[in-house]
């Protein structure tokens, strides 16, 4: 139910600046809860965590291998 909401909210925030609202996950398994892809190219990701910290810890170690893959020279982080 959380996550659902975080998406919820995320997806109100992508359509207002004229974005799509994604799930992603590669064949290596690495994946994003959320990942916002706006026209103009940029994009962030998002992993929804509650929990211990632990786990969340684990969410932005993925999160850093996903963007480790990006090429940053066709598809620029949303700056925050």
């Amino acid at each position: 139910m959380f996550e659902s909401l975080v998406v919820r909210d995320l997806k109100i925030y992508a359509e207002a600046n004229d974005g799509q609202v994604y799930h992603f996950r590669d064949k290596s398994g690495l994946e994003a809860d959320a990942v916002i892809h706006l026209r103009n190219g940029s994009w962030a990701a998002f992993e929804v965590k509650l929990g211990d910290q632990d786990k969340i810890d684990e969410g932005a170690q993925n999160l850093l291998k996903l963007a480790s893959n990006i090429d940053e020279s066709k598809m620029k982080r949303l700056p925050f």
